[in-house]
């Protein structure tokens, strides 16, 4: 595809989570269909008339395979990023430039054991806790900006907090 027939693709609507547990640390996971270091924050598609915090909580539990967390924070915009020129094509059968998502900091209610992302339909083959500063070293470079962006909206959600987490 050429820069101008990307140019002309909409993005498509998405939502974003950034699931932090008790010591604040954020989930991050390894993208399954990628060889090489690809860890990200789950995030996923808005189904048709679905709303954005319902979306949210469906794909905690369709990437994480828990529900056991609570929506904290909700952020006041949406964000884009585009997909490398060479990805245009090949993911959502090439009818998107990139995602445009709202995202959401949830708290994990539950225990590791809780998670698994042995999914229906896996996306990720490993995951971690990962302090929120570290995050930029290792996220996919196409979406840095975007997770820059996501964490200085969310930044006061890493504020001592008084229960000592």
């Amino acid at each position: 595809m050429s820069p101008e027939e990307i140019a002309r693709l909409p993005y498509r609507p998405g939502v974003g989570l950034m699931l932090l547990n008790r010591k604040n640390q954020v989930f991050v996971a390894q993208r399954i269909d990628t060889p090489r270091p690809a860890w990200q924050m789950p995030q996923g598609g808005i189904d048709e008339g679905e709303a954005p915090r319902d979306a949210v909580l469906r794909e905690l539990e369709e990437e994480i395979g828990t529900s056991k967390a609570e929506i904290i924070a909700e952020s006041r915009r949406w964000f884009d990023y585009d997909l490398p020129r060479d990805l245009v094509p090949k993911v959502w059968r090439g009818r998107y430039r990139g995602q445009t998502q709202k995202w959401f900091a949830l708290r994990f209610l539950g225990e590791d054991s809780d998670i698994d992302i042995e999914t229906k339909e896996p996306e990720f083959s490993a995951w971690k806790w990962a302090p929120h500063e570290e995050l930029p070293e290792f996220i996919v470079p196409f979406k840095l900006q975007l997770y820059r962006a996501v964490l200085a909206e969310f930044a006061d959600l890493f504020e001592p907090r008084a229960d000592g987490g």
